[in-house]
């Protein structure tokens, strides 16, 4: 059975989707931009703040699902231009406590909004 994972403290989906669905134990978050989900924009400056806002919003659905980002098992890094993977990855590389998920990073053509970076995670419980 899959249980919808929700809350205020991220940015609501913007399109047909939900923030994060549960099941099995496993938790599947949607990509998440930088958005700051009390003003709805982006925060000032870069990549590295901007993937600082990514981490913020996959935080607030993972604590909604009871889970941290020990519990993340894989990540996707989206960037719009791969020149942000040094800024991003420094922001990365500080998220985590003890062992690194697995990770893919990727530049792509396009993120919604404008936005330079944009994360999905899986995580288990």
């Amino acid at each position: 059975m899959k249980k919808i994972i929700s809350t205020n403290n991220a940015p609501a989906a913007i399109g047909p989707y939900s923030q994060a669905v549960e099941v099995n134990g496993m938790v599947f978050l949607s990509g998440q931009l930088p958005i700051d989900p009390a003003t709805g924009d982006f925060p000032e400056g870069g990549a590295k703040e901007q993937t600082e806002q990514c981490f913020k919003n996959i935080k607030a659905i993972l604590a909604e699902a009871g889970l941290t980002t020990d519990n993340i098992i894989k990540t996707t890094v989206l960037l719009n231009d791969i020149a942000h993977f040094g800024a991003m990855n420094e922001v990365y590389a500080t998220q985590f406590s003890g062992t690194f998920p697995a990770r893919s990073a990727f530049a792509v053509k396009d993120l919604p909004k404008g936005a330079l970076v944009e994360i999905e995670v899986i995580a288990a419980k």
